[in-house]
């Protein structure tokens, strides 16, 4: 497993794209010399990694980079829209407020063009088809669960095999929380279980 710094430049658009994106191709380039089998490569992330992993996804296929086998979107922001059901039902009082994401966005996408750009929102993008299969995990308490079931909806239509996990009574982050949390625990044992079924 690797895991990418995607902050050790300014992690803002598209810095921290293109970063995650040269890890992946460098890490298949250099397949021989690490061991790594290429046949057996992931995206996953969560929160903003969840957008990134997306992200580097549908560019993998667009660019014609390395094929993957999986993508793991653990409660991936996906877009920055706020006015879904989600944020208007969980945008207050669950850990991560709607006034806290308008501010992360404002930093991640500095200037006001990006705003529009493909790459931030490519969890959205019209055509899906061709990518990985997907794992989505979402949380009950989540603004991120409206996008999921809209996702779920699209990339079936389009063929791409995705599964959307919803673990109730929990929020963002909850996945970091194994110390204290058995939900958390069976989440990162539903993550394991799909990287073993796509590596098989």
């Amino acid at each position: 497993m690797a895991s990418v710094d995607y902050a050790s430049r300014r992690a803002q658009y598209p810095a921290a794209f293109e970063d995650s994106y040269a890890a992946l191709t460098w890490l298949a380039g250099q397949a021989s010399a690490l061991g790594i089998d290429v046949g057996r490569l992931a995206v996953g992330g969560d929160s903003a990694g969840g957008n990134l992993a997306a992200a580097v996804a549908l560019a993998a296929r667009d660019r014609r980079g390395p094929r993957l086998a999986l993508q793991l979107l653990i409660y991936p922001v996906t877009a920055h829209g706020f006015d879904t059901a989600s944020y208007r039902e969980n945008g207050e009082g669950y850990m991560l407020t709607r006034e806290g994401m308008k501010w992360f966005w404002s930093h991640y996408l500095a200037k006001p063009r990006t705003a529009s750009s493909l790459t931030p929102r490519r969890f959205l993008a019209k055509d899906v088809s061709g990518l990985a299969p997907a794992l989505v995990i979402t949380a009950e308490y989540d603004r991120s669960a409206t996008r999921a079931k809209r996702t779920r909806s699209a990339w079936s239509e389009s063929g791409v095999p995705v599964t959307v996990s919803r673990y109730p009574g929990l929020v963002h982050g909850f996945i970091r929380m194994m110390n204290v949390l058995d939900p958390a625990k069976r989440a990162v044992e539903e993550v394991a279980a799909a990287l073993r079924k796509a590596f098989a």
